[in-house]
């Protein structure tokens, strides 16, 4: 798809887009919010004109059918977004699979990768209020009436959010066992097995009848924005995410970033509480201590695919401020070498280093035997754009679907990094206070 189109439309609220076709399969959304740079664009595709599905005991080598499906880059819309057409879907975590041979197993058939090629694109500029219509064609011709068939989407009624919770009965799992988990976990740390590992705790329960996973999209953008929240359904199947933090992101010259999150604290109830928690969190060694292990093992990953000596850190435990959650947050860059792309990285990388551990792949055994299949969890959304731009999430703060002949099954995790300084007992409570907005969403009638 060699042309493109582009064609400017009045504001709307994309989470409110997204509700009018939420439902079809392949539908997909990255919302984002929060303000800022980082938080500047969203973006909603559908109906792919290709699609791609890797299973979990499938023998396809996923990057190479990745790279495939993207192609060549060609140029972009000078003035246009940075995702202006392409590939866009889901990396499950067991994907890792494919880069360290582990034995992951299969969290109930969902697929190492799901993607789809989308022709066209609604990108949405939250710092003008601008919408524009993009279209891709093997003529200007084609690529214009793209444009004008992305452009009617707007047209659409709107979905009006409903009032009525969406699930009644959330069940977690054992939080005295999960901190029995993290005890052990200090103590193979001590014993000198590994530095960190990210161990998770579930919660899971199904959606009231009638109710349905873009509800609780549209409920999270109205209640706790994010800026690389996302949504994706597959047939069967859907992914709602609230991640507060991006994977990588490869710009069209080839330069890399990445932003890790490690360390955590609650928001507070008033300012000064607030303030309180945010220089806690500023000066905490152990948390400090925690961001740096994933800093440099992000250094190590991003070092494989990049020109030597390229790789920076201009940012270091930086406290940032999110609807539900002060974080720490470092960033990571580098240029990519000669003859390296964006799925190049993707593969170096994966799975995030903020979610497995130090070092990686001692992490990730000692998360296959302490947790079931993670699937969609702590895998990644990403964008591929037609010009070799790609950007991802972490899919952290993310819930899973499943639907059956009753409705919509879900789960949720929420991890914390575990150190040689953790308590079990502050552990727990960091994973319930990363879960809270998507409880909230779940169970909480909007006001």
């Amino acid at each position: 798809m060699q042309f493109a189109a582009m064609l400017d439309a009045p504001w709307r609220e994309p989470a409110e887009v997204l509700a009018t076709f939420a439902e079809e399969p392949w539908a997909i959304g990255f919302l984002s919010g929060g303000g800022g740079e980082r938080a500047r664009w969203s973006y909603l595709a559908r109906g792919p004109d290709a699609v791609l599905v890797v299973p979990r005991d499938g023998q396809q080598d996923a990057f190479a059918a990745l790279s495939q499906m993207i192609g060549p880059p060609t140029n972009a819309i000078a003035d246009g977004p940075p995702f202006q057409g392409g590939v866009a879907g889901l990396a499950s975590y067991e994907l890792g699979d494919r880069v360290e041979p582990l034995g992951l197993g299969a969290m109930r058939d969902w697929p190492d990768l799901a993607v789809g090629r989308y022709p066209g694109v609604l990108a949405f500029c939250h710092m003008t209020l601008r919408v524009l219509a993009i279209g891709r064609g093997e003529s200007q011709a084609e690529a214009e009436q793209t444009a004008c068939l992305v452009l009617d989407w707007l047209d659409a009624p709107r979905s009006e959010l409903q009032p009525e919770v969406l699930a009644r009965d959330v069940v977690a799992s054992n939080g005295t066992e999960y901190e029995a988990s993290v005890a052990g976990v200090v103590a193979r740390i001590a014993a000198g097995e590994f530095f960190q590992a990210n161990i998770a705790r579930s919660w899971s329960g199904r959606l009231d009848l009638g109710r349905s996973p873009g509800d609780m999209t549209q409920r999270l953008a109205s209640q706790s924005v994010a800026p690389f929240a996302s949504y994706f359904r597959l047939p069967g199947r859907a992914v709602v995410s609230n991640s507060p933090e991006r994977f990588v992101r490869v710009d069209a010259c080839g330069r890399v970033e990445t932003r890790p999150i490690k360390g955590t604290r609650p928001r507070g109830r008033d300012e000064a509480e607030d303030r309180r928690l945010i220089c806690e969190l500023a000066i905490s060694a152990k948390d400090r201590a925690e961001n740096l292990m994933i800093v440099d093992l992000m250094r190590n990953d991003l070092s494989r695919v990049c020109v030597p000596g390229s790789v920076e850190v201009p940012e270091l435990c930086a406290v940032e401020t999110f609807t539900n959650v002060h974080h720490l947050v470092s960033t990571v860059t580098g240029q990519l070498a000669a003859g390296r792309t964006a799925i190049d990285l993707l593969q170096a990388a994966f799975p995030p280093g903020s979610i497995t551990g130090a070092p990686k792949v001692q992490a990730m055994k000692l998360i296959a035997q302490l947790e079931p299949p993670r699937g969609p969890y702590c895998g990644t959304m990403f964008w591929a754009g037609c010009d070799g731009a790609f950007d991802s999430s972490v899919l952290i703060r993310t819930v899973s679907f499943e639907e059956d002949l009753e409705g919509w099954q879900f789960e949720a995790r929420a991890g914390a990094g575990i150190v040689a300084e953790s308590d079990p007992a502050s552990e727990r409570l960091e994973t319930e206070a990363k879960i809270a907005a998507l409880l909230r969403a779940l169970t909480d009638a909007p006001t």
